[in-house]
């Protein structure tokens, strides 16, 4: 696969897909709250993305699930990527300046009125992970090779799934939802060969 193939190259290949491609735009912000996630991959071999799972916590509105590390925008911040960026150190522990930002793939809306502002990164991996376990139950490397295959075997590529189906399993989780949705985008726009 060609995103796979060397790592050394993989950096200019994802910013290169990152600028060439057309990403969702923003929605009327009268209508949203600002939030922004984090899609960092890591590439200590075969590329991977990292992931959170969201703790177990009873009436926690998102108990369970898997995301990007983000959050909400918050008066302090200057802008949406400042926002990714400084949710990134608060849930986990990684500083900005070990991630290489590779720019924004566009705007996902939930349900609960949030627009979620998606960025990408490299994390050169300098930092111990450090979070809340009342936030935060684990995090996970998802290998993109797995998320690509899953991507094809299920009839995504090419297509706009209903957000119901669409889901990527891997080991005992699922992403789901909006997480879904910006997964969808990247892999549409990476350089992958059958």
């Amino acid at each position: 696969m060609d995103i796979m193939e060397n790592p050394s190259s993989c950096t200019e290949k994802i910013r290169s897909a990152v600028h060439g491609a057309q990403h969702p735009g923003p929605p009327d912000p009268a209508l949203y709250q600002p939030t922004s996630v984090m899609g960092l991959f890591i590439l200590n071999g075969a590329p991977s993305l990292l992931f959170i799972q969201k703790a177990d916590v009873p009436g926690y509105p998102w108990r369970n699930q898997m995301a990007f590390p983000g959050g909400h925008q918050d008066k302090g911040d200057s802008n949406r990527l400042e926002t990714a960026l400084r949710e990134l150190n608060e849930e986990v522990g990684i500083l900005r300046e070990n991630v290489e930002v590779l720019g924004s793939i566009g705007h996902y809306q939930t349900i609960n009125h949030r627009d979620i502002q998606a960025f990408v990164g490299i994390w050169n991996q300098t930092d111990t992970i450090d979070f809340d376990p009342g936030e935060i139950s684990r995090t996970l490397e998802v290998p993109l090779d797995h998320l690509i295959r899953l991507h094809r075997d299920r009839g995504y590529a090419g297509t706009t799934p209903d957000i119901m189906e669409l889901t990527y399993p891997f080991e005992d989780v699922v992403i789901w939802g909006v997480t879904a949705k910006i997964i969808h985008h990247l892999l549409e726009i990476l350089p992958t060969d059958p």
